[in-house]
């Protein structure tokens, strides 16, 4: 079973979860919204500043009790029977214990994200500025409670099965419950070796560290289910890379990212005990809760645990979840890079920020990962790969399954395509703000866009920021187009007038508002600001000279990316690529 994309328009969709600032209702930049709380004013900064010291000695005592928890999961399955991190193929288990190694050398937070530590750890960020953070938050000092441990899981890497994989370089330190009930997992990344290092050092360098920080909290400020960062922090440690595989390693430096999600378990993590024939760990046995039934009681409580179905309800819940993800990815054009088993989450959470990148020109066979010779991960090609990894879930689950459970599981997944489908129309007509009952044209309308955007290689995310911003008389007069240089791009194709006369039509018969309101909606849909890669790369070569003011401004920005503001604008953040872009590459290498 195949999801054709023979048009363009299989490839995009609008978030279904669109979320912003309340204050984006009408106001469209950040000096207009005067009265946003996520925005400080510098009278306010004085004052942070001004009260820095009395403030951190107070949270020091919250940082020194913050309590993290593995009781649940020590208790629900049992470890890895060999102690030591030497590298290993590990049996009968679903984690291994496996303390940080300390990073050498002076340490530094370069980035923290003051929503995650206030708004999910009930930390005041004053406390980042202590060293007792620099040591909890990289792996130097374990938090009270906190039990290390490495999980085991397998994967199918572009489309082989690779056996044995696992946190190579991450340690789960525990589960964190919030004030408002919340429960959390945070995993360093980058915090050294374990069982499941294989060849690697257990480390993970600035270059990739800066993108998995700024692209997870991208991502959750565009709507799209992730993991978040909390924090940032590098040394002056050694670590040797080969960063595109040509044989010129150098020298670079270690860092750990300290990232949070309700849970780490992915596809692999059930593939691996099929694999094994470990279905002792897989399923229940009588009272026994293994990782199957462990997943469905802590994160998918609708499912009631004594229901003989709940393993088809659960494959089904995953099958629709991982449909919806994968059209959110397309809304924004996002490239995740590396579509493994052991990348897709069973949560359907957007996680392991490697080679991604954020499509520029429209071209749906887009490829951002430079180790990815044959397209197998391009962005066109993401729905089909979700397809084929929910496929590997479900030889993972057929063990566990009733003969009429794996004819009914067959069935769920043949309806995938069109679960896709639709999540995607319906809000890529979102994008374009087509309102009200299905017209029979909406979808010709949508492929025609994309047909043309293909045909001019029309910025993608530009292009429907300016759709968004230009009022309908400039779309039909084509006035006044010279400053909105991805329309002006589209608007070259000989089909564009045809085209645009359709859409205007199409608003038109909606009725019921002003233009004004049509923008309005329009850009609190479509962002003005992406993490591209020229600017995660502008931003990666600052950081490694010590310069982090880069990565500030890009956090700084990409928490409002509907918002224009005027810091982004100047470092052209909304205008075209610079040259040099068009040639730059990211690798699996980190």
């Amino acid at each position: 079973m195949v999801i054709y994309s023979a048009s363009s328009y299989v490839l995009l969709g609008v978030a279904n979860v669109i979320i912003m600032s309340a204050c984006m209702d009408y106001c469209d930049t950040i000096e207009s919204c005067h009265g946003h709380d996520a925005t400080m004013s510098d009278r306010q900064h004085y004052i942070h500043a001004f009260n820095f010291n009395k403030s951190v000695e107070k949270h020091l005592h919250d940082l020194d009790h913050f309590k993290l928890s593995c009781k649940k999961l020590l208790e629900a399955f049992p470890l890895d029977q060999v102690d030591g991190i030497f590298v290993r193929s590990v049996k009968n288990c679903i984690f291994s214990e496996s303390d940080p190694t300390p990073l050498k050398g002076p340490l530094r937070l370069v980035a923290v994200s003051k929503e995650v530590i206030e708004g999910m750890l009930d930390l005041d960020v004053a406390v980042s500025k202590s060293e007792d953070f620099l040591q909890y938050f990289s792996g130097g000092r374990l938090f009270p409670g906190s039990s290390p441990l490495t999980h085991r899981y397998g994967g199918h890497q572009f489309g082989y099965w690779a056996g044995q994989l696992g946190d190579g370089r991450a340690h789960l330190l525990g589960e964190y419950t919030s004030r408002k009930g919340e429960r959390w997992e945070l995993q360093l990344k980058g915090s050294g070796k374990t069982p499941y290092s294989r060849s690697g050092d257990g480390r993970a360098v600035v270059r990739s560290s800066v993108r998995e920080f700024l692209c997870s909290e991208a991502m959750h400020f565009l709507g799209v289910p992730t993991s978040r960062a909390a924090s940032l922090i590098v040394s002056e440690e050694a670590v040797w890379r080969d960063q595109f595989y040509n044989g010129k390693v150098k020298k670079e430096r270690g860092a750990v990212v300290l990232r949070l999600a309700t849970s780490w378990f992915r596809i692999g993590s059930l593939e691996v005990l099929a694999k094994a024939e470990e279905l002792d760990l897989l399923r229940a046995q009588i009272t026994d809760r293994k990782l199957l039934d462990f997943v469905i009681q802590e994160h998918f409580p609708s499912i009631d645990s004594n229901d003989p179905g709940k393993y088809l309800i659960f494959y089904s819940r995953v099958v629709t979840e991982t449909a919806h993800l994968v059209a959110q990815w397309m809304s924004i054009g996002f490239a995740h890079g590396v579509c493994n088993t052991d990348n897709f989450s069973l949560l359907s959470i957007t996680i392991d920020y490697g080679p991604f990148g954020f499509m520029e020109a429209y071209n749906p066979n887009f490829v951002p990962n430079t180790s990815d010779e044959e397209g197998r991960y391009s962005i066109g090609a993401q729905a089909n790969v979700g397809l084929f990894n929910l496929e590997k879930l479900l030889e993972a689950l057929t063990p566990v399954l009733t003969i009429e459970q794996r004819q009914g599981a067959g069935l769920v997944l043949k309806g995938y395509p069109r679960i896709y489908q639709m999540r995607f129309h319906k809000l890529f007509k979102a994008k374009l703000d087509l309102l009200g009952e299905e017209e029979e044209e909406d979808e010709y309308l949508i492929g025609f866009l994309l047909k043309l955007m293909e045909d001019t290689g029309a910025d993608f995310t530009m292009t429907f920021r300016q759709l968004s911003e230009a009022s309908m008389q400039q779309l039909h007069n084509m006035s006044n187009l010279q400053v909105m240089w991805a329309l002006q791009n589209l608007a070259s194709h000989k089909m564009y007038p045809e085209w645009v006369s359709m859409y205007l039509h199409r608003l038109k018969r909606q009725g019921g508002d002003s233009d004004e309101e049509r923008q309005h909606r329009m850009k609190r849909i479509n962002p003005r600001y992406v993490l591209r890669n020229w600017m995660a790369e502008s931003a990666i070569r600052k950081a490694e000279g010590n310069d982090f003011s880069e990565v500030e401004l890009l956090q700084r920005t990409l928490a409002q990316p509907y918002l224009t503001q005027d810091a982004a604008e100047e470092a052209g953040y909304a205008a075209q690529p610079p040259w040099w872009a068009q040639g730059l590459n990211v690798s699996c290498s980190s």
